[in-house]
């Protein structure tokens, strides 16, 4: 049972019943005395509870909380609801509610009033100006039911006063019935006692949202200093543009307590554009920066690096066409089609928005995003925050855009010089290799003039000398045959050397086939190394044979591949250390399928170096410290019948361990041909 249960009737009627006028006002006095007397002191005690609550309590929404169960329960009323405010401008509230227990399963208390819905449809705030009467609560009373009616309660009747302290209104008392129902007389007075309590209360809340403001302010201004700093700090960096602008929105974001923000730059197809009202240009997100909320209907976007166009997006044209002052929609789905937005905005999570435009020399560089999830007011001081953030960031993206020219430029004159320099090295390089082809050259042109004035001379010295011995008078005949004897000899050389000379310059321009021939692999060897058999004896030499027991059939040109072995075995008894042994082997070999006969010719001498290898077989070469007699023309020759005869020759020189000497092996391959070739 409420306060107010004993001793005061109650009378209840319609809401709509016309108000009873009672014309003997002195035949109720005696009444009114014993009413009065009666309502003293439930109010007295009413009002020593919330002087204890406000006592014992501290000056926040809980202490309210309270008084709201105290007031419901003292009025047995539905719903207790009341409303601090800070001065009678403030749009700032505190609200606080109670419902009786049956009523536990309607909306939330915090959702049953918003300051909104309260500014607009009660008129108790409206008519706190004015002091109020008892009687002028019965008009507020039918007002706010008929306002009341929008609110997410079955509010039927509401009895309402404003709470006065230091002459201003700081706040309203609303008790709620969720039928209806008749206030009484005593419910007005009783309210109107505990009003002053309550007046009370609602200042101590207000003096502590007040500290609190005042703490926030002073919180807020240090973050807003704070970012200053950090900025400064990272426009002095030498971060790369993107990092910078990253930590920029993210910074800028937090500290202006914003649930997104984006940094959006700005890339114009047509440079010459930038300053008309809606330019052609490509926006692409830089920086982004969410905050965490813990909410399903709020998810985390990605949209760094993505790019819209300027004309799909009329909140960035928006921009343009105000002449780049900033832009702000406290809900632009409710002002706008959200379809006239780039979805990369999220209009529809974040319906609060706050764009600034990045601008440099009337250029605009980019945006400043920030949004919300709910309605924010911007406050001057956070806007001019911004637009220094907005100042600073347009100048490090025109000091980044001038730094990357100058770095292109710097880069792109380096890569000229680095090319100019290489084209030089390699010009030098080759001037090198031309001078040292040169060097060679005459080298070469040295050692064939060389060799060939001594074959060429030698023999025509030996040959005048001969003929002026043979003119002596008197010269004996044995005398006689044996200059005829030199003659014969180093004619034959020097025929010998005009032939070899022509037989490469054959070999080397275009010629006919070779005439091919069946020989007896085994026969053939075996008499061309009987007929060297006393030349290598003079030397020292021997030759050891080493033939497959089934004679091999060869088809071959017969005069180059005689000429190709005698030279060779002639080179092995040119070089060959004296007492060793010159081998002659052949054998029969199937490579991928073709039928070819291997012939090597190795010999025991100094070693042929690598370099030595490179260039054995050409013409009018000789190895390096090779003093023998010689034109160079041998091996030369080799080389040019055997690719004549479509074959081919190598040469390796492999060490003897315990010796200073090596195995000089000539290796001779020969196609078979045809299959009546095989043995």
């Amino acid at each position: 049972m409420g306060l107010l249960s004993e001793g005061v009737p109650k009378m209840k009627k319609p809401l709509s019943s016309p108000p009873h006028y009672i014309d003997d006002i002195d035949r109720l006095q005696p009444y009114q005395v014993k009413l009065m007397q009666h309502q003293e002191e439930p109010a007295r005690e009413l009002v020593q509870k919330i002087n204890q609550i406000i006592a014992n309590s501290s000056a926040t929404a809980l202490m309210l909380q309270d008084i709201a169960q105290l007031l419901g329960v003292a009025f047995q009323v539905d719903c207790c609801c009341l409303v601090s405010v800070a001065d009678e401008t403030s749009q700032e509230a505190t609200t606080t509610n109670w419902c009786a227990d049956e009523y536990l399963g309607l909306p939330h208390p915090e959702e049953m009033f918003s300051m909104e819905q309260l500014l607009m449809h009660s008129p108790v705030l409206q008519c706190a100006a004015q002091p109020l009467t008892i009687e002028d609560i019965s008009i507020i009373q039918n007002s706010l039911v008929v306002g009341c009616q929008y609110l997410p309660l079955p509010i039927k009747a509401v009895l309402a006063i404003p709470t006065r302290f230091g002459g201003n209104n700081n706040g309203v008392i609303n008790l709620i019935k969720f039928q209806p129902y008749e206030w009484s007389e005593s419910e007005k007075q009783l309210l109107k006692e505990v009003e002053s309590a309550c007046a009370i209360a609602f200042s101590g809340v207000a003096q502590a949202q007040q500290i609190t403001h005042q703490q926030q302010s002073l919180q807020k201004s240090k973050q807003h200093q704070s970012l200053i700093k950090q900025l400064t700090i990272l426009s002095r960096s030498n971060l790369e543009l993107n990092q910078m602008l990253q930590l920029v929105i993210a910074s800028t974001a937090e500290s202006l307590q914003a649930d997104r923000g984006l940094l959006i730059q700005l890339k114009y197809t047509d440079r010459t554009q930038a300053k008309k009202q809606i330019p052609k240009a490509k926006a692409t997100v830089s920086g982004e920066w969410t905050k965490v909320i813990q909410s399903s209907r709020v998810s985390k976007p990605d949209t760094l690096n993505q790019s819209f166009l300027i004309s799909d997006c009329g909140l960035c044209q928006r921009a343009f066409l105000d002449s780049g002052k900033p832009v702000i929609f406290d809900d632009y789905t409710e002002q706008n089609d959200t379809s006239t937005a780039t979805p990369l905005l999220a209009v529809e999570k974040f319906p609060a928005v706050l764009l600034v435009p990045l601008e440099s020399q009337g250029i605009i560089l980019g945006f400043l995003v920030l949004q919300q999830a709910v309605t924010r007011s911007w406050q001057a001081a956070e806007l001019n925050l911004v637009e220094m953030v907005c100042a600073q960031v347009s100048n490090a993206i025109m000091q980044s855009t001038t730094l990357s020219g100058v770095q292109s430029l710097v880069k792109d004159r380096t890569a000229q010089l680095q090319s100019s320099l290489e084209l030089q090295a390699k010009l030098n390089e080759r001037t090198r290799q031309y001078v040292e082809q040169l060097r060679k050259l005459n080298e070469l042109k040295d050692e064939f003039l060389s060799n060939m004035s001594d074959r060429l001379r030698y023999p025509l010295t030996n040959m005048l000398m001969s003929i002026k011995n043979l003119r002596l008078p008197g010269i004996a005949p044995e005398r006689q045959t044996k200059y005829l004897d030199i003659l014969e000899q180093e004619c034959s050389k020097e025929i010998n050397l005009i032939n070899d000379l022509l037989t490469l310059q054959k070999l080397e321009s275009p010629h006919e086939a070779p005439q091919l021939e069946s020989i007896n692999l085994n026969t053939r060897i075996q008499d061309i190394a009987a007929s060297f058999e006393k030349k290598l004896g003079e030397k020292g030499l021997n030759i050891s044979v080493d033939l497959p027991e089934e004679s091999l059939k060869l088809q071959t040109e017969l005069e180059s591949f005689d000429r190709i072995l005698q030279e060779l075995l002639t080179n092995a008894c040119k070089y060959s250390e004296p007492d060793t042994i010159v081998h002659l082997e052949a054998a029969h070999q199937v490579d991928r399928q073709i039928d070819q006969v291997i012939i090597k010719v190795t010999n025991t001498g100094r070693a042929i170096s690598e370099e030595e290898a490179t260039y054995i077989f050409d013409k009018f070469r000789r190895g390096k410290g090779r003093w023998t007699p010689g034109t160079g023309l041998g091996l030369a020759l080799v080389k040019s019948l055997v690719q004549h005869l479509n074959g081919a020759i190598a040469v390796e020189s492999l060490p003897i361990s315990v010796s200073e000497q090596s195995e000089i092996c000539f290796t001779l391959t020969l196609p078979q041909f045809s299959d009546e070739s095989k043995p």
